[in-house]
């Protein structure tokens, strides 16, 4: 586990730490928050609601794994309205998430990648008319799976907020 943690930050995330798949609770409240569809994603795609499963059916897919990583990436932001260096941040913590759930799933193929936000990998998603292009890349969202993600944080002894002007992306791989 402190290896894959190492290489999360050799890769350049902020913060990397081992999480006990027991600290991962499927809430319904969080699943809600997707129907909302605040990010635009809910019944866009395979990696969010519906398209993901339901609660249940994540619930269960969670159940298979005792432990993982969580990462994160931090930016600093020049206000509390610097959009510029929120996308700057959420691209790069992507872009090391990718190499890092790429990484992973070569040494341990039934791994389970969960990112920050739904899946980017194609635009547009080929959901609902055809199935996944590449299922073995593409990126479930932590909240599709109903985590509530300060709460993964917590349980797992990382911050979830780090001070006036930032911004964190959290994801994370269950391992086994």
């Amino acid at each position: 586990m402190t290896d894959w943690c190492r290489r999360a930050l050799e890769l350049g995330f902020d913060h990397a730490a081992p999480v006990e798949a027991a600290a991962l609770e499927c809430l319904p409240e969080v699943r809600e928050m997707c129907a909302a569809d605040r990010c635009r994603a809910y019944n866009r795609c395979w990696t969010c609601p519906p398209g993901c499963g339901t609660l249940e059916d994540c619930a269960a897919r969670l159940s298979q794994y005792r432990r993982g990583i969580l990462v994160q990436t931090t930016g600093h932001l020049e206000d509390d309205f610097d959009v510029e260096a929120m996308l700057d941040t959420e691209a790069r913590h992507k872009a090391r998430f990718a190499s890092l759930a790429k990484e992973i799933r070569s040494a341990l193929p039934r791994c389970l990648p969960l990112g920050a936000g739904s899946c980017t990998h194609c635009t547009p998603c080929t959901y609902p008319d055809a199935p996944c292009r590449f299922p073995q890349e593409a990126i479930v969202s932590m909240e599709a799976f109903g985590l509530l993600v300060a709460q993964v944080c917590q349980r797992a002894g990382l911050e979830y907020y780090y001070g006036p002007r930032t911004i964190t992306y959290t994801s994370a791989v269950l391992l086994d």
